[in-house]
This record gives C-alpha cells, sequence and structure tokens, in this order.
C-alpha cells in the first residue's frame, strides 16, 4: 500500500514511553543484587543513611553537652566511643555529624548536576561557539585540582555548612559538564533522533525526550560516585575550619580536633576517621554496581 504524500512520517517513539525503561529498570535491579560488593555498598550506605536521619529521635546524649568530670575518657559502659577533650560524648557526635557530612555530599552533588548537565546538554547538542566557550571554561575549571577550587571557594564564600556544600557543587560541576557533553555527541547521531529532527520536532522537545533520558545512566553513576568525594572535601574543609562551625558536631572537625590528643586520646581520631572510610566505600561500591549494572553490554 502507498503512503499518501501529504501524510508525514510518524514521530519515532522514545523507546516506546514506558515499557522499555521498566524493562530496563528491573534488569539492572536484578542485575544489582546479584553484585554482592555492591549489595555490601548499598547496607553501608543505608546504615548511615538511616543513623543520619533517626538522630533526632535516638536515645543518645546531647552532641553539645559537656562534663568536665568525663574529659578524654577512654570507651566504656557510659561512654561507648569515649568522650573528648572538653567532656562531649563521641557517640552521639558521630551520629550527628553524619547528618553534616551526609547533607553535604548528596546536597554539593544535586548542585553539580543540576548545573553541570544543562551546560553540557547545550555544548554537545549545539556544538560550534556554543561548545567551544563551555568547553573550554571547563578546561580552565578541571585544570585546578578539585580540593584546591573547593578549598578557595569556600575561603572566599565563608565558613559554613551551606557556602562548603556550594563550593563542593561548583567544584564538581565541570566533570559533569564534560561527561554529559561526550555522552550527548555519541546520542545525537542515532537515527531515532535524526528522525524526531526530521519530522520538524524542536530541539527543546528533541534534547528533553530523546536525549536527556539516554545520558541519565551514566549521569547518575558518576553522582554516586562523586557524592564520596565531596564527603571527603567536605571533611577536609571542616578539619581546616571552613566547613561546619562548633559547636555543631562534624567528622572533619572533630579529626581537627583530635589531632591535638594522639597519643593522651587515640579513640577521638578512631571513629570519624573510621566513619569517613567506611561510608566512601560504601558509595564507592554501590557507584561501580551501579555502573556494571546499567551497562547494557553486560548480562
Amino acid at each position: 500500500m502507498t503512503t499518501p504524500a501529504n501524510t508525514a512520517p510518524p514521530v519515532p517513539a522514545a523507546a516506546d514511553d514506558n515499557a522499555l525503561p521498566a524493562r530496563s529498570g528491573s534488569r539492572a535491579w536484578k542485575k544489582l543484587k546479584r553484585n554482592k560488593s555492591a549489595l555490601f555498598g548499598f547496607m553501608l550506605v543505608a546504615f548511615f543513611v538511616g543513623i543520619a536521619v533517626l538522630a533526632p529521635i535516638l536515645p543518645i546524649a546531647d552532641p553539645a553537652a559537656t562534663s568536665w568530670s568525663a574529659i578524654r575518657k577512654p570507651p566504656s559502659e557510659l561512654y561507648w566511643l569515649g568522650s573528648d577533650e572538653i567532656g562531649r560524648d563521641i557517640l552521639s557526635r558521630m551520629i550527628w555529624g553524619a547528618q553534616a557530612s551526609l547533607l553535604a555530599g548528596v546536597v554539593s552533588v544535586l548542585i553539580a548536576v543540576v548545573v553541570g548537565v544543562p551546560f553540557g546538554l547545550l555544548a554537545g547538542y549545539f556544538g560550534g561557539w556554543t561548545d567551544q566557550i563551555i568547553s573550554r571554561i571547563t578546561d580552565a575549571l578541571l585544570a585546578t585540582p578539585f580540593l584546591i577550587l573547593a578549598i578557595a571557594l569556600a575561603a572566599f564564600l565563608g565558613p559554613s555548612l551551606t557556602n562548603a556544600m556550594i563550593a563542593i557543587g561548583l567544584s564538581a560541576t565541570p566533570i559533569f559538564i564534560r561527561l554529559t557533553r561526550g555522552q550527548v555527541l555519541s546520542v545525537k547521531t542515532e537515527d531515532y533522533v535524526e528522525g524526531a529532527r526530521a519530522v520538524g520536532l524542536s530541539d527543546v522537545a528533541i534534547m528533553s525526550r530523546y536525549i536527556l533520558p539516554n545520558v541519565f545512566a551514566p549521569v547518575l553513576v558518576q553522582a554516586t560516585l562523586t557524592v564520596a568525594t565531596a564527603i571527603i572535601a567536605e571533611a577536609s574543609l571542616s578539619f581546616l575550619g571552613l566547613g561546619q562551625q562548633p559547636p555543631d558536631p562534624s567528622w572533619g572537625s572533630m579529626l581537627n580536633v583530635a589531632k591535638n590528643f594522639m597519643t593522651q586520646a587515640p579513640w577521638m581520631a578512631w571513629w570519624p576517621g573510621a566513619a569517613i572510610f567506611l561510608v566512601v566505600l560504601g558509595f564507592n561500591l554501590l557507584g561501580d554496581g551501579l555502573r556494571d549494572a546499567l551497562d547494557p553490554r553486560e548480562s
């Protein structure tokens, strides 16, 4: 049967709209469940998220309460993780400090994604001068080490947890710009994108319906891995006095104080150091598992 000349060709379906994404998500979840290291990372992350969320209702001491009779007490039945230099309960400060570290990690990455992905999308899709300008600025930012740039921005903005999150987020933005640009350059040459352009869909519609969903997986993996980097950066800024301010607890500021008492009270450094190590390990393992689960080439 001959198609009438005045009939426009059909708009290509975005992978059957809801059918393929649902099947892909189910397949990725099955692959993730088979990855034992990823599940271990997920359990670590879930544990720290759980104690951070439940901190206000847990039966623990006030993290700012001092006791001059309990200065630098070792772990005991009364102080499970010991006490610090002014008699505060380290367990309580560890639990409340988890809120600052995880909040900084997640919010910083959200800032980087919200700022970086649109610029990468524009650079990769339009090319030309748009790509040149965005790419050169991105290269200049990537030439500066991530932590050095975060310290400089935090020092400029002023010491606070909010400013530290903004500084870390802006410092991580170039990573997402470059990643998104590279993915868009690959996706925009696919047949379904060319078909959508041929039937007259606008650039906004093509980017939002056909390109952005196909770059979501690598961005999600990179975001998970960057949360670990952001947590280390927040601890570093707090260690330098540019992050969470006393008396509010933070793992980085706890390490800053603990360095002065390594011989008299080493437990002051044990717990925040171990917590940073474990939560970063959890996000890295989870990110690696997501990368394998979302890779269509992996069976």
